[in-house]
């Protein structure tokens, strides 16, 4: 038993009395543990400092979900977590596998001890200044927050006339079980991004027919993407996160990259993209102008949404849906940091923006133990 629980058996059932720390970290993804790091070479203490909670039953973030087939091979752009790479990896296993290991073994090396699994409920404004944050396992005070909670919890399901009376199976990214239970099916894959072409090219070759639809015309990208390239991109994320409004899919600024894979898949009509349908029906989809298309299984690999609605207490959306936030900073909020949203959301973002929301926690830790107002 921690002393966490301790203090609340102690306090009896149903207390409401808050454990105080500095920091609670939500989320250990690869964002909340780029922020516990940070956190804890500042000098602050684990358990006592500060706390990282994460509701996954175990260490991997969003990656211990991921499909089977996604090996880690396949895998672009995945950063190392600060202070340790990650080294021999086979590229053969699943990334689920490859990814976990690395992000368990991080955080014993740096005792980040993150308490899991561990459900946050609702923060909202608390005694003396201190945000309240509602848990599973009792209540924190904390002086400030970083919130790490992704997206993967918020699978998005567009919704359409006559998706009710569909006979077949509907499935989310989020659930994709590998290829292997679309042997011999009549599939139709919804969506443009990378989820949804990777799909697409496992299961065309043990479909008995495939389908793939999108809203807009996929733009391929060619040539390598570097750095003024990717800079260019998180620019174009972040502008819409200053004017709050909800961060759009990465695909929708860098493209799709029009590698190997990529060019055999079109070659071979995998890729013919269809425009959205406008209704749904028992056996399968239909368009306005009178095309159909039969189908045993919908996959909607349509993206995900902010996993934010836990904060809904604190009002910090903006009239377009989204929180405005400068650098990591909400701007509602000054002790709200929000990492790996928006233009944070890369994996290498997300440990740039662990290190940027800590040196603000620091700033603003500081003031107030010196008792420089803080508006």
């Amino acid at each position: 038993m921690n002393d966490f629980e301790v203090a609340e058996t102690a306090a009896g059932a149903g207390a409401h009395e808050a454990r105080t720390v500095d920091v609670v970290v939500i989320g250990a993804g690869q964002a909340g543990l780029s922020a516990a790091f940070h956190l804890r070479r500042g000098g602050l203490e684990p358990d006592r400092d500060f706390v990282v909670l994460d509701h996954a039953p175990r260490a991997g973030g969003a990656w211990q979900f991921r499909w089977p087939s996604l090996t880690y091979g396949k895998v672009h752009g995945m950063h190392a977590l600060p202070g340790m790479e990650l080294t021999g990896a086979d590229p053969a296993r699943p990334s689920s596998e490859v990814i976990g290991a690395y992000f368990d073994t991080y955080e014993r090396t740096f005792d980040l001890r993150v308490h899991r699994p561990v459900d946050v409920t609702a923060v909202r404004e608390g005694e003396d200044g201190r945000l309240r944050v509602e848990t599973s396992e009792g209540v924190y005070a904390a002086r400030a927050l970083i919130n790490a909670t992704g997206t993967w919890d918020r699978p998005f399901w567009p919704r359409y006339p006559g998706q009710e009376t569909f006979r077949g199976r509907q499935l989310h990214t989020s659930g994709y079980p590998g290829p292997e239970d679309f042997a011999g099916k009549r599939v139709l894959v919804v969506g443009g991004g990378a989820s949804g072409t990777q799909h697409l090219m496992e299961i065309a070759d043990v479909a008995a027919e495939t389908f793939w639809v999108t809203r807009r015309e996929p733009v391929y990208r060619e040539g390598p993407f570097g750095e003024a390239e990717g800079r260019a991109a998180v620019a174009l994320v972040e502008e819409r996160v200053r004017q709050g409004l909800p961060p759009r899919s990465v695909v929708s600024v860098t493209g799709l990259p029009l590698n190997d894979a990529i060019r055999d898949a079109r070659e071979r009509g995998i890729l013919d993209r269809l425009p959205m349908f406008d209704r749904i029906t028992p056996t399968g989809v239909a368009w306005d102008d009178g095309r159909t298309a039969d189908v045993d299984v919908i996959l909607w690999a349509t993206g995900f949404r902010a996993a934010i609605d836990h904060l809904t207490p604190l009002r910090l959306r903006e009239p377009g849906g989204g929180v405005r936030v400068e650098g990591t900073r909400a701007v509602r909020d000054e002790r709200v940091h929000l990492v790996g949203y928006g233009p944070s959301a890369s994996t290498i973002g997300a440990n740039r923006a662990g290190r940027a929301a800590v040196s603000e926690i620091r700033r603003l830790l500081d003031r107030e133990r010196t008792g420089v107002a803080t508006g």
